[in-house]
């Protein structure tokens, strides 16, 4: 089959012919159709954050059909449209007892990530345990985004505890961006984006979102509380994770109320304590997604209700054009691979 491998860090993929995988008992083999590309394929490019084990075949939102089952395997069938869930958890500590567990200490492989070849091929394997199907009513495309995109952006509006007739600030509005702000409207937000280009201000607009800040601008606290009427938001949900944005977002909200960080860099941020403290502010982490917020997602995606947040595309063998798209900022929402 044909992939992607990455042979080096911080050095271009390599297109290869490489084995197809033979799928164990407890395994389905899937034909890849759609993988999405974002910004943790460039962490680990860069070698920043996980550090697979090289050659490695990146791509951890692949969308597909089964082609072939493990001997064991009772609740997938040849033909089923699926998705992946990424964490391979141990099923049995405290927090996989309690539906987390993308937090599992005990985490083995992560699909395109770390320790399991993913969807920049045109096969992969996967524990029929983490496949999810998804209706026919959703394309490969857009079905490929649920995997990072869709599951990252319901879990993180679910530990917002976005409730109707909040003002929710989104900072960063790419391929989770896009859903997010989407998702915080369908609960009855008021919703401020914040970009950095005119481009993907006008992207945020079009999805939907009440107020948009250039924050090349303008001062992004001092803009929402204008737009408030001096009051700041009731939550900010930081795509970004950068220094300055982690500021802003601290410094836009309202007394009582919450940030919730998706995204991170490289870049710390000091907390003011006197800040956090006497305005009882909240700083909510929020990592990927538990499986049931995938299967929550396609069926939100499913109804119709959610806009496709795919703006490019490319085939396989053009990943390394896209992921340079990517990193200069030119996808407004996700670019996928197309393999089929």
């Amino acid at each position: 089959m044909k992939a992607a491998v990455l042979r080096e860090f911080g050095k271009p993929l390599v297109i290869e012919d490489v084995e197809t995988p033979v799928p164990a008992a407890d395994e389905v083999l899937i034909r890849v159709h759609a993988c999405g590309i974002d910004g943790t394929d460039l962490k680990l490019l860069d070698g920043f954050g996980y550090h697979p084990d090289l050659p490695f075949i990146m791509g951890h939102e692949p969308a597909g059909v089964v082609e072939k089952i493990g001997d064991a395997v009772t609740d997938i069938v040849v033909g089923n449209r699926v998705v992946t869930y990424s964490f391979s958890s141990c099923g049995t500590c405290e927090l996989c007892r309690s539906n987390r567990g993308q937090l599992c200490p005990n985490l083995g492989s992560v699909l395109g990530v770390k320790d399991k070849n993913g969807g920049y091929a045109e096969y992969l394997t996967m524990p029929a345990r983490q496949v999810v199907q998804v209706p026919g009513e959703i394309s490969f495309n857009d079905a490929a985004t649920l995997c990072d995109a869709g599951i990252t952006a319901f879990h993180a509006v679910d530990r917002a505890r976005i409730a109707a007739g909040e003002i929710v600030l989104v900072i960063g509005v790419g391929g989770v961006g896009s859903y997010v702000v989407q998702i915080a409207k369908l609960r009855g937000a008021r919703v401020i984006a914040a970009e950095a280009t005119d481009a993907k201000c006008a992207h945020a607009l079009a999805l939907g979102v009440d107020d948009v800040i250039h924050s090349t601008d303008m001062d992004i606290a001092a803009r929402c509380r204008e737009l408030t009427d001096g009051r700041g938001v009731d939550c900010v949900i930081d795509v970004v994770g950068k220094e300055a944005t982690l500021a802003a977002g601290v410094d836009s909200l309202f007394n009582g109320r919450r940030i919730v960080i998706v995204g991170y860099t490289t870049d710390s941020y000091p907390l003011n304590g006197k800040q956090i403290a006497q305005n009882e502010l909240e700083v909510i982490g929020t990592r990927c997604g538990r499986k049931q917020d995938l299967i929550e997602a396609a069926a939100l995606v499913a109804t119709g209700g959610i806009q496709s947040i795919v703006t490019d595309s490319c085939p396989l063998a053009d990943v390394n054009a896209g992921l340079a798209r990517l990193r200069a900022g030119e996808v407004l929402g996700r670019c996928v691979l197309e393999l089929g």
